[in-house]
């Protein structure tokens, strides 16, 4: 789990960045995201932010252009003032030792919520998702915890996200499965091998990458 939250950035922007742009489809069937590709005789090279592939042309079936689609917002709801109170980035924490887990998987756990809720305790998606981790009502009880009890729900998200890291642990691309199977469920990452084909759960992946890169830069 350490070796591959260390090399988390190496490999998530080439494989499951979706947002406006085109895509590349192989030859072989698989495809990526790409802000835009430059051909050069039997070469293209293909760019991503700040990455740069290139490859024989010939590897490239055709380029589709792409459009991004947002998640669905999260809207707030009410909330007992002593839940306000918490202070969810100690929580995050304080699960994390409580479960004897890796330290980096701190950061980690503090991107998924950011994204997840922006740190909004009271916090609850248009599908029912509740809480910081935004977890759904059958999982919240598949986990045993009271999805709006803050420390509950913290506990029980980064148990839940431990899981699928573990799912995982033999895959190069071991957190950026866990990530997808949070956010679309591991069912559908199982179904396609990966990351799935959706575009909010590709988003979702760039965005608690690019939120987890920016704490080690900031230490924030």
């Amino acid at each position: 789990m350490q070796r591959t939250l260390q090399c988390i950035g190496a490999v998530v922007f080439a494989s499951c960045a979706m947002r406006a742009g085109e895509r590349v489809v192989f030859t072989t069937g698989f495809e990526m995201h790409a802000d835009r590709h430059e051909e050069e005789g039997p070469t293209v090279r293909i760019f991503d932010g700040g990455a740069t592939t290139e490859m024989p042309k010939a590897m490239v079936a055709e380029y589709r252009a792409e459009e991004y689609i947002p998640p669905p917002p999260v809207v707030a709801a009410a909330v007992a003032p002593e839940r306000l109170a918490a202070d969810p980035k100690q929580l995050i924490q304080e699960a994390v030792d409580r479960q004897n887990l890796p330290h980096e998987l701190v950061a980690l756990i503090n991107s998924v919520v950011k994204q997840e809720s922006g740190f909004h305790t009271n916090a609850i998606s248009p599908k029912g998702a509740i809480g910081l981790m935004q977890l759904m009502p059958g999982t919240a009880r598949d986990l045993g915890v009271n999805p709006r009890n803050v420390a509950e729900n913290i506990e029980g998200g980064t148990r839940y996200l431990t899981e699928l890291l573990k799912k995982y642990e033999r895959h190069d691309d071991q957190v950026v499965r866990a990530l997808a199977a949070y956010n679309a469920g591991p069912a559908a990452v199982d179904r396609y091998h990966g990351v799935p084909p959706y575009a909010e759960t590709r988003e979702y992946v760039r965005r608690v990458v690019k939120n987890y890169l920016n704490q080690q830069k900031t230490g924030l």
